[in-house]
């Protein structure tokens, strides 16, 4: 039975063992189906295949090499070379050139601080989904075929986050905001609010989770009714402008009636709240990309629902509405950006490289890439990358702002339970619980003093508004 593969912030210690890697005992081999895992544990192996997939081992232990990226996260010493024999000399330089582009570009994973294999990845210049995947990619062996293809697939998806990245660099957040509704509106469709909106959801699935088949202006007015003792500028205009979202989303079955207005059903897999709101959710990122808007899931969490923990949600939704035209679409819409900024970075330069990224076929079954081909990849990948961080480190307002605590009156008021039970904890200082006895004293401390400030304040409203009744009662006395 395959064994759970370890969490992706893990990726410094054997997922077998649990052993941090070093270069003596517990060497890094990356296999080609992507899992690495340290010599120790795969010369324990009873079958040779994956502990984790069970792809089979096709090349000798012995002979793939070292995960030389990943050592060097470790502080390990690290060897000047190691003999790979390939077919002829020219493999050998290609796999060289494509391996050491790999390595420089793991150092953007170097853990700041951290133990027990957790790497502490909160300081680097690079964002959440872009380590993601430069792990992904410092895992793929180069010496293994299937490897190979998985490097390709995987320099392309950092290629396009870059361009994400690149673009979400260049755009105002209020000016965002203020396009995206205006999106949504030119499609006939409405948001109302994180919690205006959910309610009117909400209702609607009450309405219609049964099966029942209503028609468009009897929904609305039950939505309105409902709606009306807790949101009073609930209408039926906006009501109906959030039953059109679910229509474009195609979320009803509509029965047409002879000079009757049409029946609307929602269909069977949307009749749970989940599976409803994620079409909503991907309807309103399709009008997005359509408008030519990059939003990034942090972005999104907030707009739709009022705070962050809904990222992982948004990013599996965009994830799943890109397709492998939107890279190359992306690198056009950079290209339209910096012509009007004026791209004093000169991120034009990496269009040769992005365009090369693109062309990559994205599909698991593509065929395998020449050694050439790879080179050309991992140099064009660590060449945007590099891009993106000169970018955010030199050029980009956004790279300098210092992150502030969420307005959560839950903020580091309780311990991390991560950093207690593992050692370390993956969000760093970006986590929303406390790492140290002082912090949680501090936050708790300053918590009190906010919730003291706000009864002040909401007193001296009361009173300013019982004086104000006084005043109109003595100049128009009943």
């Amino acid at each position: 039975m395959p064994v759970q593969a370890a969490q992706w912030t893990e990726f410094l210690s054997c997922p077998i063992c649990y052993n941090e890697f070093d270069e003596n005992v517990h060497k890094p081999i990356s296999l080609g189906c992507s899992h690495t895992v340290c010599k120790t544990c795969l010369n324990k192996l009873h079958r040779k295949a994956c502990p984790f997939d069970q792809t089979a081992i096709n090349t000798d232990i012995d002979v793939l090499p070292v995960n030389f990226a990943l050592l060097q996260l470790v502080g390990a010493q690290v060897p000047d070379h190691q003999s790979i024999k390939l077919s002829n000399l020219g493999e050998n330089k290609h796999y060289e050139v494509a391996k050491k582009c790999v390595e420089d570009l793991a150092l953007y994973l170097k853990p700041l601080s951290g133990g027990k294999g957790v790497a502490s990845l909160n300081q680097s210049a690079l964002s959440r989904p872009m380590q993601r995947k430069l792990v992904t990619l410092v895992n793929c062996q180069l010496v293994e075929e299937e490897g190979r293809v998985r490097a390709m697939r995987a320099a392309r998806s950092l290629g396009e986050r870059t361009v994400t990245e690149l673009i979400l660099q260049h755009q105002n957040p209020q000016q965002l905001s203020a396009n995206l509704w205006a999106a949504v509106r030119a499609r006939g469709c409405q948001f109302l609010g994180p919690a205006m909106q959910e309610e009117a959801l909400k209702l609607v699935l009450l309405a219609l989770e049964d099966g029942s088949a209503l028609s468009r202006k009897v929904l609305v007015l039950f939505v309105v009714q409902r709606l009306e003792p807790r949101f009073p500028q609930a209408s039926k205009t906006s009501i109906g402008h959030v039953v059109q979202l679910l229509y474009r989303a195609s979320c009803f079955k509509v029965t047409k009636r002879d000079e009757d207005s049409s029946l609307m059903q929602l269909k069977e897999e949307f009749r749970s709240y989940e599976a409803l709101r994620r079409e909503h959710d991907a309807q309103i990122v399709h009008i997005a990309m359509e408008a030519g808007l990059r939003i990034s899931p942090e972005q999104w969490s907030s707009l739709l629902y009022g705070d962050l923990a809904h990222k992982s949600h948004m990013q599996s939704i965009i994830d799943k509405l890109q397709s492998p035209e939107s890279f190359a679409k992306s690198v056009q819409e950079l290209t339209i950006v910096l012509q009007r900024t004026g791209d004093p970075a000169n991120l034009n330069r990496l269009r040769p490289h992005l365009e090369l990224l693109a062309n990559i076929d994205p599909n698991p079954d593509a065929v395998s890439p020449t050694w050439e081909q790879l080179e050309n990849a991992m140099v064009a990948v660590k060449t945007v990358v590099h891009g993106l961080v000169d970018f955010i480190q030199n050029y980009s307002r956004k790279g300098h702002e210092t992150p502030q605590p969420q307005p959560n009156s839950k903020y580091k008021t309780s311990m991390c339970r991560d950093l207690r039970q593992q050692g370390g904890c993956p969000r760093g200082t970006n986590c929303t619980f406390a790492h140290s006895q002082e912090e949680l004293e501090k936050y708790r401390l300053r918590n009190k003093k906010i919730n003291a400030t706000e009864v002040l304040k909401q007193q001296g409203k009361l009173l300013q508004v019982q004086m104000e009744f006084q005043m109109q009662k003595t100049v128009f006395p009943s």
